[in-house]
């Protein structure tokens, strides 16, 4: 769904009878609450599948993210598993350079991806600051044209999952908590990570307490 983001360039298409708010797409979807909620039936659907498929002792790589982002997307849109063509920004904010994106999906796979990952981080704070780093600059390159920040927080969710937590509930991250949030990912462009990891230590620690509530069963 568009009109998060300001973005140019030939693949800025929107679906006919839109007015310019939804993407084209496989469907013909015109409508923004269609197009939502078929993109929210199939990350539930992407979700468990990538849950079934990781494995505890898995380094994620650009590639397996793209396989991630297609088997969400892939029956929505023709471009998804694919780095996007468009230079996108939000409001003033650039992210990377479309051209430059596959490069730097290379440099995050030798770097954060594989520092991180497999996850297996016993201690909380190195297990805040694996989620900060890897969250962060995969949010820094988006490298996608359309879900860079949910197919972050899956990638982050099979991370969790590695090193033994529920699934990662990101559901506090609203108000002032995503003005904390956007500051982070600002300040992860000076290699800043702090703030990041502040945000993911809340977000394991409202993990934790769902996870213990009794369940209404």
């Amino acid at each position: 769904m568009a009109g998060r983001y300001d973005a140019n360039g030939p693949e800025a298409e929107f679906e006919a009878g839109s007015r310019g708010r939804v993407l084209r797409n496989r469907l013909g979807i015109k409508s923004v609450r269609e197009i939502e909620r078929k993109e929210s039936e199939a990350l539930l659907a992407a979700t468990e599948q990538m849950i079934d498929e990781t494995r505890i002792d898995q380094c994620f790589t650009p590639d397996y993210i793209r396989r991630m982002h297609r088997v969400w997307l892939g029956e929505i849109y023709v471009w998804a598993g694919e780095y996007r063509q468009v230079n996108m920004a939000k409001g003033e904010f650039m992210f990377a350079a479309a051209s430059q994106i596959p490069k730097l999906m290379h440099e995050f796979g030798r770097g954060p991806l594989r520092d991180y990952t497999p996850c297996r981080f016993d201690v909380e704070d190195e297990l805040a600051t694996a989620l900060a780093v890897v969250h962060a600059e995969f949010i820094l390159i988006h490298p996608f044209r359309e879900g860079n920040g949910r197919c972050g927080r899956l990638l982050a969710i099979l991370m969790g999952l590695q090193a033994g937590l529920p699934a990662l509930d990101f559901g506090g991250i609203r108000g002032a908590k995503r003005s904390e949030y956007i500051a982070a990912v600002h300040a992860a462009l000076g290699r800043d990570y702090a703030p990041m990891g502040k945000v993911f230590r809340s977000v394991i620690a409202r993990t934790r307490k769902s996870a213990a509530k009794p369940s209404s069963g």
